[in-house]
């Protein structure tokens, strides 16, 4: 072990080709250190011991070229037999939390609480009391896209119910694994299962996903005013959604420029984050989609109006904002688009890219781009008043999960050295970094094409064997020493 970091110091100190200057300020003893996966991704075991059906089940069956690759989450990292390999994993590195998320249809077959599975609650409070055990903090996410497919046949996130069905399953959560949770995450990236939509498409543009959102906030405010009444007083913990996006650059300092990027952290960030933290939606956004919307020949708004109960009921509700990010984008101003076929993007009226000389990926969306991570919590810190935050996701996918992985280890380091100079410049309030992913898994849509884990697994390995990468051994650097040089190159 020596060796290997002795090994990996030295790459660091001479083959680091950036012009970045790292931070070389210590991260605070109070500061978390961790990394995430989700239950469909990870688990496999898809129906095993009583599970339900999730929509992804349901598609990759039904329809394999839904998948880049063709393949499914059926057995992928296996963690729901071999999650003792994760939580040892996760030792080793040093890790102070582990934000895993609970499968709606592990505990809850049919998506309502009369089907509760034992044996699927069996297997949450086994890996939650191996992670207590060994002295690792489990941060669950409620909702992590693998809805039963039960409620999906009844309309899924769309309909207006979705916030109540969602309510009676954070209740049983709370109940059954509260004691043992600090934080939880209510639901992952709203913003994706909106407007993407995945699985759950065609949506209606420009119109569903507004319903959605709307469904989803609701959705969030119930799971925490469920918490805040009835287990926070003896469980003590904290609620928070996670939300996601990129930082949005100006191409330029021109006022068209500018304004495209705030337009679009308002769009993007703001269309949930205002509602959690300042009631209603963004000004921009309404009267942008209200005008849109006339020339359309709508009668009223497409963005789905929340009442002044609604505001009052969801504002307030996010005690920690929990920050997926990954890369960034340019932005610039161009003329208002034509009016026609109504889409949320044309409501935004921007140009957005990212330049073809950036370091890229097997994904289309995720280039590196460090210094956006600085911008982006600066903007969140100023925004809503510096709350309380937790980088939930951050992370590198490549094609091959080479175990010699370079760029991972860079980018690690970067974007760390970016979140230190926004905690130590800009006084941006980020208490922990939960490095997206611990293990290769099932990425979604792009199946097993795209690697972001710190450990390799060889998916016709039926042992499906965690071997870390050299970004792993860094990573533990990092977190026993909170330096991301050497360690007598740091200062306290």
């Amino acid at each position: 072990m020596k060796f290997v970091l002795c090994f990996i110091l030295c790459i660091i100190s001479t083959s680091y080709t950036s012009d970045i200057v790292i931070n070389n300020k210590r991260f605070p003893t109070s500061f978390l250190f961790g990394a995430a996966t989700s239950s469909y991704q990870i688990e496999g075991g898809w129906d095993a011991d009583g599970k339900g059906q999730n929509i992804w089940d349901n598609v990759t069956h039904k329809n394999p070229n839904f998948i880049k690759d063709g393949t499914n989450a059926d057995v992928s990292s296996d963690s729901y037999h071999r999650y003792k390999d994760d939580v040892q994993l996760l030792k080793d590195h040093g890790a102070q939390f582990y934000r895993f998320s609970i499968a709606w249809p592990r505990i809850m077959p049919n998506g309502f609480r009369n089907s509760l599975n034992q044996a699927g609650v069996q297997y949450y409070k086994n890996l939650i009391a191996e992670l207590k055990n060994n002295n690792i903090e489990p941060m669950i996410t409620i909702y992590h896209n693998d809805l039963p497919q039960a409620l999906q046949d009844l309309g899924g996130i769309k309909m207006p119910q979705f916030a109540d069905w969602f309510a009676e399953y954070a209740r049983v959560c709370f109940e059954l694994f509260g004691n043992d949770v600090k934080h939880w995450m209510t639901i992952n990236e709203p913003y994706v299962a909106c407007t993407v939509g995945f699985i759950s498409l065609p949506y209606e543009d420009g119109v569903e996903d507004y319903i959605c959102i709307k469904n989803m906030l609701l959705a969030h405010a119930n799971a925490w005013h469920i918490y805040d009444k009835d287990f926070r007083p003896t469980q003590g913990g904290k609620v928070g959604m996670v939300l996601n996006s990129n930082w949005f650059e100006p191409e330029s300092d021109k006022p068209e420029d500018l304004e495209a990027s705030e337009r679009s952290m308002q769009f993007i960030w703001g269309w949930l984050a205002h509602p959690l933290y300042k009631g209603d939606y963004p000004e921009i956004m309404k009267t942008r989609v209200a005008m849109r919307s006339q020339l359309e020949g709508y009668n009223q708004s497409r963005l789905t109006e929340l009442t002044s109960e609604e505001i009052a009921y969801i504002k307030g509700t996010n005690d920690f904002f929990c920050v997926n990010s990954y890369t960034t984008a340019i932005v610039r101003g161009q003329p208002e688009p034509p009016i026609g076929k109504p889409s949320h993007n044309t409501d935004l009226g921007v140009v957005m890219y990212q330049p073809a000389d950036w370091q890229d990926s097997p994904l289309d969306w995720l280039k590196v781009c460090p210094w956006g991570i600085q911008k982006l919590l600066r903007w969140i810190a100023n925004e809503y008043g510096n709350p309380e935050m937790i980088i939930t996701e951050n992370g590198y996918a490549d094609g091959t999960g080479t175990l010699n992985d370079t760029i991972r280890y860079n980018y690690i380091k970067d974007y760390l050295s970016y979140i230190r100079d926004a905690m130590d410049k800009d006084g941006a309030n980020v208490i922990g970094y939960g490095y997206w992913s611990l293990i290769d898994n099932f990425e979604w849509t792009s199946g097993y094409t795209a690697k972001f884990g710190l450990a390799y697994i060889d998916f016709n390995d039926p042992e499906r064997k965690r071997i870390r990468k050299m970004s792993s051994y860094y990573y533990e650097h990092v977190i026993k020493t909170r330096c991301l040089l050497e360690d007598n190159s740091c200062q306290d």
